[in-house]
C-alpha cells in the first residue's frame, strides 16, 4: 500500500508545498521549477517499481487558490500479474479559485494477466484550470501478442464546486477487458494497440478550441476524436481520445495539444520534464 498527500499554495511569486505526507510505496521528489512562471513541479515515485495484486495506492492533492502545480511520475506505471485481486489507485484532486493543475504521468503499461483499476475524482472551482493526460499500452508477453492483460478500468469524475453546491461536469469511464471479447476490432480499438486521453477543464474551452485540437492531431499516425461537455457554472470540459500503435506517437500528440494550451493561456514554453 502507498499513500501520498500534497497541498500546494502561493508564497510570494511561487507555488510551494505547504503540506506533504507519504506512507509506504509512494513519495515525491524534491520540487523544482522548469521556468520563471512560479509553477512548481513534483515527481511521484513508487520505489517498488511496479503495481502487483491487491496493491492499493491513495493520492490526495490540493492546489490552493491561485496556485500552480505540474505533477508527473518518475517513470511508467507498470502493472504485473495480479493473481487473486486487482491493483488499484485512487486519486482525489481539489483545485481552488484560479488554481491550475497539469497532471502528466508517464504511460500505464499492463502486462500479461494484469488487472488494474484507477479512479480519479476531481473537484474544481469555476475559475480553475485542469489538464490531465494518460497513455495506456499493453506490455510485453512471451508469445509476442498484445492485450494479454485481464482488465483496465479508468474512471475520471470531475465536479464543479460553487457556493451553491457541486455540479457533475465529466464522467469518463473506460473499461478494456480483453478476455471478454475481441477489443482490437471496429467500434473499440479499431486495429490499434495504444490509447491516449487528454482531459481539459477551463472556462476558455469552447468548440473553436476543440476544432483546433482535432486539427492538430491530423499530423500524427493516430485516430483521434474530441468531445465537449455541457457548460457547468461557467466552465466546460473537453476530452480528446486517440488510438495509435506507438507510445511515442501518442506522447508527441498529447504534448503538442498541451503545449498549445500552455503557450496560449499561460505564456509558457513547451513542456520539458527532463527525465532522460
Amino acid at each position: 500500500m502507498g499513500r501520498l498527500e500534497l497541498r500546494v499554495a502561493v508564497r510570494g511569486q511561487r507555488s510551494v508545498a505547504v503540506h506533504q505526507y507519504h506512507q509506504g510505496a509512494l513519495r515525491v521528489l524534491r520540487p523544482h521549477y522548469l521556468d520563471g512562471s512560479g509553477q512548481v513541479c513534483y515527481v511521484m515515485v513508487n520505489p517498488g517499481g511496479a503495481y502487483l495484486g491487491a496493491d492499493l495506492y491513495l493520492v490526495d492533492v490540493e492546489v490552493g487558490d491561485g496556485a500552480d502545480l505540474l505533477l508527473t511520475t518518475q517513470s511508467a506505471t507498470k502493472v504485473y500479474r495480479t493473481p487473486g485481486s486487482f491493483a488499484e489507485q485512487r486519486m482525489d484532486l481539489r483545485l481552488g479559485e484560479g488554481a491550475r493543475l497539469e497532471l502528466m504521468p508517464d504511460q500505464l503499461i499492463a502486462y500479461r494477466e494484469a488487472s488494474y483499476r484507477q479512479r480519479t475524482s476531481v473537484t474544481v472551482r469555476p475559475s480553475s484550470s485542469l489538464v490531465m493526460a494518460e497513455v495506456v499500452t499493453p506490455g510485453w508477453s512471451p508469445d509476442g501478442a498484445g492485450f494479454r492483460y485481464q482488465e483496465i478500468r479508468l474512471r475520471n469524475e470531475i465536479r464543479v464546486e460553487t457556493d451553491e453546491g457541486t455540479d457533475l461536469l465529466v464522467l469518463d469511464n473506460l473499461l478494456i477487458r480483453p478476455p471478454a471479447g475481441d477489443v482490437t476490432g471496429l467500434g473499440f480499438m479499431e486495429g490499434y494497440s495504444h490509447l491516449g486521453s487528454l482531459v481539459v477543464v477551463d472556462a476558455r474551452v469552447d468548440q473553436a478550441l476543440a476544432d483546433e485540437l482535432h486539427a492538430l492531431t491530423a499530423g500524427h499516425h493516430a485516430l483521434a476524436g474530441v468531445s465537449l461537455t455541457r457548460p457547468a457554472a461557467g466552465t466546460t470540459g473537453l476530452v480528446l481520445r486517440a488510438l495509435s500503435n506507438s507510445t511515442g506517437e501518442l506522447n508527441f500528440l498529447l504534448a503538442g495539444c498541451t503545449n498549445l494550451l500552455r503557450e496560449r493561456w499561460q505564456g509558457q514554453g513547451p513542456l520539458n520534464l527532463r527525465k532522460h
